[in-house]
């Protein structure tokens, strides 16, 4: 453990940059030497199965991008800097990247719903208006049933687009949180399996100084977070923390889900089962980090539907606001557990 302490604190150089490391001279125990070794060992056996398997295309390149390199320095800078065990490093890193990345997008992206269901307030008299003066046009300009419904249609859309651009609020930046959550979740796990499997360069006194680290950074019943979690324990766990997020937001709509909401929730349920056997592949660092993001994710969504938290953050009230979001989460899980005999969602909400 010594020994490792005077390889980390010998670091110089970054992810970001090149792979010049001098190895100091010290003697390292035979516990520790046969770790290293043994992550070596590993690395390399990871290498040719990914060459074998065709990882030199995309996967490869995206192993070896910029992106991901730094996001290796980022994890191994806030390892040494919080002198925390890997496996709450890692949880550490993936609070503060997602409390500065994905966090700010959620909020932002409620804003845009609301402002969105605002407008939508707006139209009914705007559509009622527009169907006089249609009706006057066809009457005035001698208009067919078909002119008449062309430009009705025409009028209706450019008006909706003016509240748009009038409220600064695209359809279409109701998809920024994945735009950011995506790239994050992806540059992350990759970085993680880098350090794993020392790559870009297995030869980098940095790459095994890290991996033999993570051989005795885990905790309770996985101290190597370079090995598969055998006890299952964290795979299922991310499974049911998947589940229970997608169920959050199912039965915090105030509407009944239309049938492609509903498709893509069971869509989205198929995928949480599936990553219980994906994880079950993976280093445990790796099934840690996805635990700690799914989460994160958990723990923001439910706080989001918090009245008072979206005043505090400058979300506007809707119509569709739950007064009482977790009491009827409470009821609809009562519900659909067969604890109560009627659903909540027959009975009307107290605003």
């Amino acid at each position: 453990m010594a020994a490792l302490l005077l390889l980390r604190a010998c670091r110089r150089q970054s992810f970001a940059g090149a792979y010049n490391y001098i190895y100091p001279g010290t003697t390292t125990s035979n516990n520790t030497y046969n770790h290293r070794l043994a992550s070596t060992e590993a690395a390399s056996a990871s290498v040719q199965l990914a060459n074998a398997g065709g990882l030199v295309g995309f996967w490869q390149t995206l192993s070896n991008s910029t992106p991901v390199a730094y996001m290796q320095d980022v994890l191994v800078k806030i390892h040494d800097y919080s002198g925390l065990p890997w496996w709450a490093s890692i949880v550490l890193s993936t609070f503060l990247l997602r409390s500065v990345v994905t966090l700010p997008l959620t909020i932002y992206q409620h804003k845009i719903t609301a402002r969105i269901e605002g407008i939508a307030l707006e139209m009914p008299a705007i559509v009622e208006e527009l169907k006089k003066e249609a009706a006057m046009a066809k009457h005035k300009f001698k208009w067919s049933d078909k002119q008449t419904q062309i430009v009705y249609r025409r009028s209706i859309k450019k008006q909706w687009q003016n509240l748009i651009v009038r409220d600064n609020c695209h359809p279409m930046k109701t998809m920024i949180v994945l735009w950011g959550q995506i790239p994050l979740w992806i540059f992350q796990s990759v970085a993680l399996r880098n350090l794993v499997y020392m790559l870009p360069d297995p030869m980098a006194i940095q790459a095994q100084i890290v991996a033999t680290e993570m051989t005795i950074g885990g905790f309770g019943w996985i101290p190597n977070l370079t090995v598969v979690d055998n006890s299952y324990i964290l795979p299922v766990t991310l499974g049911l923390i998947n589940l229970a997020i997608i169920e959050v937001q199912a039965m915090s709509r105030t509407r009944p889900p239309t049938r492609l909401q509903g498709i893509f929730n069971n869509l989205f349920r198929g995928l949480s089962v599936v990553m219980i056997p994906v994880a079950c592949t993976v280093p445990s660092a790796l099934c840690v980090y996805w635990v700690a993001s799914s989460s994160f994710g958990l723990a923001q969504n439910l706080l989001i539907l918090s009245p008072d938290v979206r005043r505090s953050v400058g979300i506007p009230k809707t119509q569709t606001e739950l007064s009482h979001p977790y009491d009827l989460l409470w009821l609809k899980t009562q519900q659909r557990l067969r604890l109560v005999e009627r659903p909540p969602a027959d009975k009307p909400e107290a605003k």
